[in-house]
């Protein structure tokens, strides 16, 4: 079936219940399974947003392995989600009547809010809950809001007692099995451990999301026990239990199984995640984007790219990354939560929080930490690192820096190894250079400080003052050179001798000074002085050169 996004306010649900409780212990994982992730958003967190799409009354999130963190992540994705804890008896039957039992308490204290507390025409607040509740499980990530809606839209128009989404396996081991009757309603859910032979040969199989009429709901979890083979209360027990009643329980068949398809080990997250960025880069390329190698691009769902964007391959955009017309991105990057303005080129660049202006050039090997802003026009180089930077129109910052804390005005140029000191140890300091400014190669900026408009700073200083407009801005003293140094120092080196040979080779190399040339000959004469001189031949020295002569060991001499 084709997805279609949200549905028709007339037939909202009164509630939809999400199934979180589970322990996932194929995971094999101290993160519970409800929270790994893919395409940027948690198992759960995919789930809640296709949920909300059908503008629920309520919204119930049933918890417990893990209770603290899966209900702490489910309010940060959906805050009016309702967590309901599911106590030790298991099964998903059990968790369903935990939510009702929330659920109607809370239907009752908003129709008391409301000042209702008779009911209409005296007929009291009733049950709780009235319409249609969604159930569904947390782990099916694929599961589309459109999915969601045409299930809710059957339900509603049909006027059944169940609705359920099913889909078709060849391989449904494990999977509950739907029995259908000789008209084509469904009659039972047969769970895989209780299932006979025949039973299991049914490829049509239950993917655990439903509509239930809140009253039939309520009268059928009443029913349940636990007298199966796992023994758990089993939720599709109030399938036969609507029928019994002579109610009509209907399945939409979905032709795409990944839609419903659930997570119960690591090997099909990595399916479904494939599988999701695949779905999500055709959709962007029918869109206009230029996708050059798919394989190697992965884009989160809450992505947005205009038209005539490119990623090149081994592109990675995460998070609420916005590229905007026209900008190329990559090859070899990842962006996270980062703004990229028309026409820009980011190349082998990791940044997150940063925001690139349009017709901005970044990379390659540039890190933009977060904070960084850069003005249109605008460039970070080759081993550039930013961080909380702001960094105006048309200025520059080439290679090989670092600039931390800092804002730099409109059209100025920062020299290659330049470096804002912005820590003391202590505090963070900033940095503030003016526009038009030129600062030289090797630079230090000692914050706090600040260069002028229109300033030049001279190659190798270190900034501690402030330089005013226009000025030049030089650290450091005259340089010196020291006649001889290497052959005083370093003597009997490559580095001497061929000094020494380099200027006996240059009639026009200026000589040593008076100074060096007598340090040189002080040098040679210690050296010769101290150098030991070999004593004379002796008898026994003749007498251990003969025995080597004649071959036989030498022995000492009498």
């Amino acid at each position: 079936m084709e997805a279609q996004q949200g549905t028709d306010p007339a037939v909202a649900p009164a509630a939809v219940i999400v199934l979180a409780a589970g322990e996932g212990t194929r995971m094999k994982s101290s993160t519970p399974k409800m929270l790994h992730t893919l395409a940027g958003r948690s198992l759960l967190g995919h789930v809640l947003v296709a949920a909300r799409s059908l503008d629920p009354a309520l919204l119930a999130v049933v918890v417990r392995h893990e209770r603290d963190r899966v209900a702490e992540h489910a309010v940060s994705v959906d805050p009016d989600a309702v967590v309901v804890d599911q106590d030790e008896i298991p099964g998903t039957g059990r968790a369903v009547q935990c939510a009702l039992a929330a659920l109607d308490a809370k239907a009752h204290a908003q129709a008391l809010l409301h000042g209702v507390p008779d009911g209409e025409e005296g007929r009291g607040l009733g049950d709780g809950l009235e319409g249609p509740v969604v159930v569904t499980a947390g782990d099916t990530p694929l599961l589309d809001g459109g999915t969601l809606a045409q299930l809710l839209a059957a339900h509603v128009v049909d006027g059944n007692a169940v609705t359920m989404l099913t889909t078709e396996l060849e391989d449904a081991t494990g999977y509950g099995r739907v029995v259908r009757d000789g008209s084509g309603d469904v009659q039972r859910i047969v769970e895989h451990k209780d299932a006979s032979a025949d039973e299991r040969a049914i490829r049509e199989v239950n993917a655990s999301i439903y509509v239930f009429d809140a009253a039939v709901l309520r009268r059928g979890l009443g029913t349940l026990g636990r007298d199966n083979a796992q023994g758990e209360v089993y939720l599709t027990d109030v399938v036969a239990a609507a029928r019994a009643e002579g109610g009509t329980v209907r399945a939409l068949v979905s032709a795409d199984p990944t839609i419903v398809e659930g997570v119960n080990d690591r090997v099909q997250l990595a399916t479904l995640r494939a599988e999701l960025n695949r779905r999500i880069l055709e959709d962007w390329m029918r869109e206009g984007v230029t996708v050059v190698d798919p394989a190697t691009t992965w884009v989160d769902v809450d992505v947005e790219l205009a038209r005539d964007v490119t990623l090149l391959p081994g592109t990675q955009l995460h998070g609420a990354t916005v590229v905007a017309e026209g900008a190329t991105i990559g090859p070899d990057t990842t962006l996270t939560d980062t703004e990229v303005g028309a026409g820009a080129t980011v190349t082998r660049t990791h940044g997150s929080l940063a925001v690139l202006g349009a017709g901005t050039s970044v990379g390659p090997f540039a890190y933009l930490r977060p904070g960084t802003v850069l003005g249109a026009q605008g460039k970070i180089g080759t081993f550039v690192e930013t961080k909380n930077a702001e960094i105006g129109e048309g200025s520059k910052i080439p290679h090989l820096s670092y600039v931390g804390d800092a804002t730099i005005g409109e059209h100025t140029n920062i020299g290659a190894a330049s470096v804002t000191v912005n820590y003391d140890g202590v505090h963070k300091h900033r940095t503030v250079i003016g526009s038009h400014a030129r600062t030289g190669a090797d630079n230090m900026f000692v914050a706090p400080v600040s260069v002028g408009d229109g300033a030049y700073t001279a190659a190798g200083s270190v900034i501690r003052r402030d330089v005013p407009a226009g000025a030049l801005g030089v650290s450091g003293g005259q340089q010196r050179n020291i006649e001889g140094w290497v052959e005083r120092r370093r003597p009997g080196t490559p580095a001497a001798d061929a000094a020494a040979a380099a200027r006996a080779s240059d009639p026009e190399a200026p000589p040593l000074g008076a100074q060096a040339q007598a340090q040189l000959a002080d040098q040679s004469a210690a050296a010769t002085a101290e150098r030991p001189t070999p004593p004379p031949p002796g008898p026994e020295l003749e007498h251990t050169l003969e025995a080597l002569r004649g071959g036989r060991p030498a022995t000492t001499a009498d």
